[in-house]
């Protein structure tokens, strides 16, 4: 099947992850049908194509699903709800998106025949990790209803593969960096917030110490895992990441010095939910997606300085446009 006959369905389409994996898809030929709420995504995220559609309409609407899959021949599921701390504050609601809103994906996919479904599963899988770095045979205890949500969407799949034969891989992202994650959303990771405040020269804020480490990896490199998992005959749960870790104030300082702003950080109470350390082995990434990243820590890092600082020149222009 050429990849102009392919038609690809992303969910969650115009949000920070789904927008770069849009335009990776658009780049290699695909045919691409975004479908996205808008809650947290946004129009401006998406480029302007001849073969790109996009629908308004929600996951947790079960007829909004089935009409967005037809005709569809791949599927790239990554709409949800990612706040951790949302999850722990409203666990029903976090549900309805993760586990029911994911349900009504899969099973219309399954009912559609779609060659192959991937989906965004999620690092918080494995709760406290009893070993580093994370292989996929480690067992999974989150310490969340996000995490435990993301083990039941894996269960859910694997299921439907048994009783539908619907193929599917589930990506256990580890943290996702990059440009369009708005800082200023629940579902910001530790980077967007940490540079947002730097660049307003305001003390960035660390839960805990600052020793527990992450293993962070660009969104660029997220986009390139999503299209390969699409065009891989796997199925399964395969972990992105980049197999090493860095510790939060040892990125500070990274953050500090391209920056230029070198403020010392305001400590709060370590979170319940938050694991100390984190990092994925990438032997599976390897074999079954022929995947290394490409972005190291410092050049994903420099890219999306020069984003953010880029969008902050820009917003005096656009004032003064609507003035």
């Amino acid at each position: 099947m050429s990849t102009l006959k392919k038609q690809v369905l992303v969910t969650g389409g115009a949000g920070f992850i789904g927008s770069h994996s849009v335009e990776l898809l658009l780049q290699h030929g695909f045919n691409v049908r975004v479908l996205d709420n808008l809650s947290n995504g946004h129009l401006s995220n998406l480029p302007i194509h001849p073969r790109l559609e996009f629908m308004r309409g929600d996951i947790r609407h079960a007829d909004d699903v089935k009409t967005a899959m037809h005709g569809i021949t791949h599927c790239l599921h990554l709409a949800a709800q990612v706040s951790v701390s949302s999850s722990v504050e409203d666990p029903v609601g976090s549900a309805t998106h993760n586990i029911l809103g994911a349900l009504n994906v899969m099973h219309a996919a399954a009912q559609a025949k779609v060659t192959k479904l991937v989906y965004a599963s999620s690092a918080a899988v494995y709760g406290s990790p009893s070993q580093l770095p994370l292989q996929e045979e480690c067992a999974t205890q989150p310490l969340s209803p996000y995490g435990l949500e993301k083990w039941v969407d894996e269960r859910y799949a694997a299921l439907l593969h048994s009783l539908h034969g619907l193929p599917s891989m589930g990506l256990r992202y580890f943290n996702v960096y990059g440009p369009r994650q708005d800082p200023h959303s629940p579902y910001a990771g530790v980077i967007a917030r940490f540079l947002d405040r730097l660049l307003d020269h305001q003390a960035p804020v660390i839960f805990g110490d600052g020793h527990q480490s992450r293993d962070f990896i660009y969104v660029g490199d997220i986009a390139r895992a999503n299209l390969a998992a699409l065009l891989s005959p796997q199925d399964g749960v395969c972990n992105v990441a980049t197999g090493k870790s860095i510790d939060l104030l040892n990125l500070l300082g990274h953050l500090r010095h391209l920056s230029q702003c070198h403020l010392p950080a305001r400590h709060m109470p370590a979170k319940a939910e938050d694991i100390r350390h984190s990092c994925g082995d990438t032997q599976r990434l390897l074999a079954w997606l022929a995947l290394e990243p490409q972005w190291s820590l410092q050049q994903g890092l420099a890219e999306l300085i020069n984003y953010q600082r880029q969008v902050r020149m820009a917003r005096p222009t656009a004032l003064s446009a609507n003035a």
